[in-house]
């Protein structure tokens, strides 16, 4: 009697196909929905092709199990901090990546997976290694650029707290949106971007 494969049991890509890119957004929007209705524990990746209307080879063609698709996938949907482009200033600079953020968060599927995410990586060491080991790397090397050109301008020393400024553009707005349900506009943004140049003693932002 053969043993019944889990999906987060990595298996060899099928066969060679074309990958089509069609079939890849199908897949995609099927894994975020799904995840979304039923978390991560119970998410099926048979479940997951089936709503995509397409076979089960052709998402092992993409992905070897579970936690490679879904690694692969927040990768591509761009959870981590930004690349903002240059302002000419921190405080520009800030203010268009929490805009960023907070669009991010406002989305319903994304308001319902990260708790989720976050909740199975308590449970899960190797998810939690993988998030950390891409995605949050993602994130500390994109602040990073954030600050080093602020200190290029002069606008903050040189040992500034990356991982604090990070932190604190993601967090803040996190627990704004996702815990406590609150309400972002473009006022509430502002002052969360004073709020962090304070913090991170920089001048004061100035609107253009």
């Amino acid at each position: 009697m053969k043993r019944k494969r889990s999906d987060d049991t990595p298996r060899p890509p099928a066969g060679a196909a074309v990958r089509q890119p069609g079939v890849t957004a199908a897949l995609t929007v099927a894994l975020f929905a799904e995840w979304a209705r039923h978390g991560y524990g119970a998410l099926s990746l048979e479940a997951v092709a089936r709503r995509a209307g397409v076979g089960k080879a052709a998402l092992y063609r993409r992905w070897g199990s579970k936690m490679a698709m879904v690694i692969d996938r927040l990768e591509q949907a761009d959870l981590a901090i930004a690349e903002v482009p240059d302002t000419g200033s921190l405080g520009g600079d800030l203010r268009t990546l929490l805009e960023h953020l907070s669009r991010l968060l406002r989305r319903p599927l994304v308001r319902r997976i990260l708790p989720d995410l976050h909740a199975e990586m308590l449970r899960s060491p190797e998810l939690a290694e993988a998030i950390r080991g891409r995605l949050q790397v993602t994130r500390r090397a994109r602040a990073a650029v954030l600050l080093a050109r602020a200190v290029e301008r002069g606008e903050l020393d040189a040992e500034a707290d990356v991982e604090l400024f990070s932190d604190a553009a993601g967090g803040l707005l996190y627990w704004r949106v996702v815990v406590t349900d609150g309400s972002l506009d473009g006022a509430y943004l502002d002052e969360l971007t004073r709020f962090i140049l304070r913090g991170m003693g920089a001048g004061p932002f100035r609107f253009l």
